[in-house]
This record gives C-alpha cells, structure tokens and sequence, in this order.
C-alpha cells in the first residue's frame, strides 16, 4: 500500500486553477450529478463543500430544475472562475458563491438539505472534522453525498491510471491527477472516519475503478 503524499490543500495558483478548469470533467461531473439525484430526495437546498470552479452545481442544476446551491471553498482563485462560469450559464440566481473552510464551516446547523462533496478529501490534510462538520449543518433525513479518488496500492497502478484517464492531457494535468491519487484515501481510511463520525460502515463503497463513495442520511 502506498503511504498518502500530502499535496497543497488550497489551489490559488492562477495557472493551476486555470488548468484544472479546462481539464475535461465532463462525463465525471454528469455521473456524479446523475448518481446524487439517484440516491433519492435532494430537497432544495445542497451545500458543495469544495466546488471548485463550481462545473457540478451547474450540471445539478441543469439536471434540477428546483435547486439551489451554495458552492463553497478556500480558494479565491477557484471562485473567481467558478462566478465566470456561473455567468456564462446564466445560473447566478441559483448558486450562492462562499469563501470557507470545509473543516471549519460558518453555516448554522440543520440548514442544508443535501450536503455533497466532488474530490475535496484528498487535498484536506486532516480529516476529523470534515464528517462532524458535514453533518451538522445537514437537517435530519438530509442526504450526504461524498465522493474522491481512491489511493491505489502501488506507483504501477497510479501510473496506469493516469495514462488511462489523462493520458490525452498536458503534462501539468497528468500530474496533477497523479498527486491527487497519492493524497487520496483509501476505502479502509475513508471507512474508518465515517464510522468516527457516527455513520454506519457501509455507507462507504468503491463506485467505480478509482473512485469511493460515502452516501448517508442523517438520523
């Protein structure tokens, strides 16, 4: 098993967040959407804890015609583009753009419907809030969605899946999917925290060859 690498948790390097942006996550996004509205009832409001430049609130609210969401993260520079994007679709009246801490959130408990979250753990050094935090700000019957890489078990296999799924990519963008997969959790890891926090063991599962899944209600 590799040991996780850490890699910076917040993106404010304009040419990284740049890069990121034009990375192709389509089909990724609109399986993540597509596999959230699956798990049931949404409500609402959704908080996206890490949104990036914000690519899956436009893709859940191209898919839902009813939501709102509250896109959030620590970097400027990925807000930044995230409301250029937001723009573009016509979509500011429906998502609310906020700077914060996903270990740390602001937002009063039992606010958000659905709490949901697309690649942010592997760039959290520390994890023990982020669960607790996650949850508390959800209302009771409130669905939380998170979903991120999975730490492979060797330097052979992050190589394969790097060429697998960037190999058409620029160098800075295969690197960057190859330092995420090193900073990634495991299944184990990611289980074991969910447990800490309360949840039941199998809420945690491998949803495709490099991804886990953690979805669960709040009781």
């Amino acid at each position: 098993m590799l040991v996780r690498v850490l890699e910076p948790e917040v993106m404010n390097d304009r040419q990284e967040a740049i890069e990121y942006d034009s990375m192709d996550h389509a089909a990724v996004n609109c399986r993540f959407v597509q596999d959230l509205i699956a798990a049931g009832p949404i409500g609402e409001d959704c908080l996206d804890l890490g949104t990036g430049t914000a690519l899956i609130p436009i893709e859940l609210c191209q898919q839902d015609s009813s939501v709102r969401v509250m896109a959030s993260d620590a970097s400027t520079m990925m807000l930044d583009l995230a409301r250029y994007n937001l723009e573009v679709q016509g979509l500011m009246h429906r998502v609310q753009l906020q700077f914060v801490d996903a270990k740390k959130l602001i937002f009063q408990g039992s606010y958000f419907d659905t709490v949901m979250s697309n690649s942010l753990v592997h760039h959290l050094p520390t994890h023990e809030s982020f669960l607790p935090e996650a949850l508390r700000v959800l209302r009771t019957g409130g669905l939380l969605f998170v979903r991120d890489l999975c730490r492979p078990d060797s330097l052979e296999q992050v190589e394969s899946i790097v060429s697998q799924y960037a190999g058409n990519e620029i160098e800075s963008a295969r690197q960057m999917l190859r330092q995420s997969l090193k900073a990634a959790l495991t299944l184990e890891e990611i289980g074991q925290l969910a447990v800490a926090a309360g949840l039941d063991s199998d809420c945690v599962s491998m949803t495709s060859d490099r991804h886990w899944t953690l979805m669960a209600r709040k009781k």
